[in-house]
């Protein structure tokens, strides 16, 4: 594996915050974007046995889809490789997180990860390349934050694993959405119970106006339409580089009024998913830096959910969703080289949990799995996304996503599309104020 400097480079001089200084690359170094590397830091060539692909520009198309129709699969005739399962897993425990190696042991009779062949679909537009090259040269990390960068990758060669996690957040997704979706809780006797029936909005300033984003990544606003006891209310967030600048506010029906939450970070439950998700869940991580102390492992290739857009055939939640675990039918697992990257709670902290890992795609810098660790240093869940091929934004993009909890034996999966025929559109960047406060408040019905 190649990373950009040794990772001695992790114990240089320590910013305020106590994460490591860091400076961009030389032109030379982000010159390998356009040889060895792909235009967004990963390694181009395949690995020495054929498993993984090289990269040859993605996947720009899937023939006989176009937007406004349910997703379909551009793998559909492809076979698995084989199957691992409680049988096997010694075979290949070495490419599996301890999620899934713990689940595998836990159901041996019905969970499975289905393998098929390898496909680098990954792609951007040539913007956000461009950008991801002046971002390699320019961008730095100032007292814990990213600074200088704009509109691709901010650190497409990784000095260490603040980068690394900072790329995951700033990720590719698009400069704007429209989602409809589902957020169900399966309980631990089998029970689906919905959540959330959701009409969500998204946009993303970093990507959307890359000039003036003013640190604002992600912004977000949600519309509850069911259950009927949560239909009506709604939540807008605008997630900022600097945490301190992000904020949350929920309509609350009963009240028919707007509040400010007073944390919208870390583990504290979010209102998106019913409180069953904590903040730094949504996407496998979206969490603060300054909570961890951060060690970078380094590359290896793992068995993911790859280009799962057989997640989308299904037309009922309940066809995706089993009694104990997601219909390992509709999920497609694929070898591919993954950045491990593992997370301690920092002395002084506050936090459910003590320590974490997470696993992100070399290609997209999804974070498409992670492991959490409680307290008392038991494994307590993990975490996955399910990134799938989407041309019209275009890339990949996480989209189911959930964890399975080992405590309680209950699992949560969001962002379910099943029950919609068009369920995500990628869409020109819409009016800041939709995304305000002021705007959910007027909006306000119930």
């Amino acid at each position: 594996m190649k990373l950009k400097h040794s990772l001695l480079l992790a114990a240089c001089a320590t910013a305020l915050t106590g994460g490591p200084a860091t400076a961009g690359v030389s032109a030379t170094e982000a010159a390998r974007l356009k040889t060895d590397l792909t235009p967004l830091g990963a390694e181009r060539a395949g690995n020495k046995d054929g498993t993984i692909p090289a990269w040859t520009g993605g996947l720009s198309n899937i023939p006989g889809w176009s937007p406004g129709k349910r997703r379909t699969d551009p793998f559909k005739d492809e076979k698995p490789l084989f199957s691992i399962s409680a049988k096997n897993l010694d075979q290949y425990a070495d490419k599996l997180n301890d999620g899934t190696r713990a689940m595998l042991k836990r159901y041996p009779e019905t969970f499975r990860l289905d393998v098929y062949k390898t496909h680098r679909t990954a792609m951007a537009p040539q913007a956000v390349y461009d950008a991801t090259a002046k971002n390699a040269v320019n961008g730095r990390v100032e007292n814990g934050l990213p600074v200088n960068v704009a509109g691709g990758i901010p650190f497409p060669l990784p000095a260490n694993a603040q980068e690394v996690m900072f790329n995951h957040l700033l990720r590719w997704r698009g400069v704007a959405s429209k989602l409809q979706q589902h957020g169900v809780q399966v309980t631990a006797d089998g029970k689906l119970v919905m959540t959330v029936a959701g009409a969500l909005d998204q946009q993303y300033p970093y990507y959307a106006k890359p000039e003036s984003h003013g640190g604002e990544y992600w912004l977000i606003r949600l519309l509850n339409l069911g259950p009927p006891v949560r239909a009506g209310e709604a939540i807008v967030g605008r997630e900022n580089i600097d945490p301190e600048k992000t904020g949350s506010w929920v309509y609350l029906t009963g009240q028919r009024r707007v509040r400010k939450l007073p944390n919208a970070c870390c583990d504290t439950p979010t209102p998106a998913t019913a409180g069953l998700m904590s903040f730094d869940e949504v996407g496998v991580w979206t969490g603060r830096i300054d909570r961890f102390d951060w060690k970078l492992i380094g590359k290896q290739e793992m068995f993911i959910p790859y280009n799962a857009n057989r997640t989308f055939q299904p037309t009922k939640d309940g066809d995706l969703l089993g009694p104990r675990h997601v219909n390992p039918d509709h999920l497609r697992w694929e070898l591919h080289r993954v950045w491990v990257v593992e997370a301690t709670l920092r002395q002084g902290q506050r936090h459910l949990i003590s320590k974490a890992r997470y696993y992100l795609d070399e290609d997209t810098w999804n974070a498409t799995l992670g492991d959490r660790w409680d307290a008392r240093g038991q494994l307590w869940k993990t975490l996955w996304g399910a990134s799938y091929v989407a041309p019209d934004m275009p890339g990949v993009p996480l989209g189911v996503n959930g964890f399975y909890d080992f405590t309680s034996g209950a699992y949560f999966v969001n962002d379910l599309p099943n029950e919609f025929e068009d369920a995500v559109h990628f869409v020109a960047p819409q009016k800041d104020a939709i995304f305000t406060p002021e705007s959910m408040a007027a909006d306000g019905v119930r």
